[in-house]
């Protein structure tokens, strides 16, 4: 009886830590602010739902049956030589039967509706951002802007971004929970990823993926803004004394200095000028063959844009 009642206490004790460590977490994932997350965290929410109508029935009946056949209960029937039921086996596949199915006809549209790689629908054209994972920061290259950022990702509020993403060390995964998804990066590659802000705010975003002993330092804070506070920013980026050319970008790249044997998060930390083509060098570096040349349609593009 004292064993029991000890084992009664220590189980709510356990509880009470697993709810007291359930507290220290946000919802970031169903306070999404942007169309892609709205849309995933949905899918989560109907997905957690259907299995759960197969989840919540066992577990009661669980406890029903453990209760109604216990071996004190007298007015229980009991028929040992029962073996099989129609009704029972048309349920037991049935209903999960018809939940696979909804299952796979609803991730089957939303992994075609949801393509990392699918650019969004919008009146205003896309904004390209071009995203390099080092240790332990993220850089983001405004190519068309002409500017670069450490630690910070500034977009308008309701404009499509197009990620371009890749890494010069070890995989990583660009993740910014409230906007939606998240999608690798590596060393010799690029991955694409489209995501929208639909209101203003200040969004967290984070490495999804270890990487080694400076993980937990990638981190930076997304901000969505106005498209007048957006151009403000970019005259604020513009004026940075410091150009990010290949030289500097892998000097960027060091670890740095351990502070109390953990690598702190790297400064905010503004480029005014950006070397043409960085994006492809970084790439090419890790791709024997690769002309890192910019195509003669697309510079024949920017140069007609430059002129209008």
């Amino acid at each position: 009886m004292k064993e029991e009642k000890c084992h009664r206490y220590l189980r709510l004790l356990l509880m009470t830590f697993a709810l007291a460590a359930l507290s220290g977490c946000d919802w970031a994932l169903f306070d999404s602010k942007g169309q892609v997350g709205a849309e995933q965290g949905r899918l989560i929410l109907i997905a957690v739902g259907l299995m759960l109508i197969v989840v919540i029935p066992v577990i009661i009946m669980t406890f029903v049956f453990g209760w109604r056949y216990r071996s004190t209960n007298k007015d229980a029937s009991y028929t040992p030589e029962w073996s099989h039921s129609y009704k029972i086996e048309l349920v037991v596949w049935g209903v999960p039967l018809i939940i696979v199915a909804i299952l796979a006809v609803l991730i089957w549209k939303t992994s075609h509706s949801l393509d990392p790689y699918r650019p969004l629908d919008s009146d205003k054209p896309p904004l390209h951002v071009e995203v390099v994972s080092l240790d332990w920061k993220w850089l983001f290259i405004y190519p068309e802007q002409g500017v670069a950022v450490v630690n910070e990702l500034v977009i308008p509020e309701k404009t499509p971004v197009t990620f371009h993403i890749t890494s010069d060390t070890t995989m990583n995964t660009l993740s910014i929970p409230q906007l939606g998804g998240m999608i690798y990066a590596m060393g010799g590659q690029r991955t694409q990823l489209n995501l929208i802000a639909n209101e203003q705010g200040e969004f967290f975003g984070q490495s999804g993926n270890y990487s080694g002993i400076g993980f937990s330092a990638m981190r930076f804070t997304t901000h969505s803004v106005s498209d007048q506070a957006f151009e403000e920013w970019l005259e604020k980026a513009r004026g940075a004394d410091e150009t990010l050319d290949f030289a500097a970008f892998k000097k960027l790249g060091e670890r740095g200095e351990m502070v109390n044997h953990r690598y702190p998060i790297h400064p905010v930390k503004y480029y005014g000028q950006v070397e043409p083509n960085l994006f492809k060098t970084v790439i090419g570096q890790y791709v024997v063959g690769l002309d890192t040349k910019e195509p003669e349609s697309t510079t024949a593009h920017s140069e007609a844009g430059a002129e209008e």
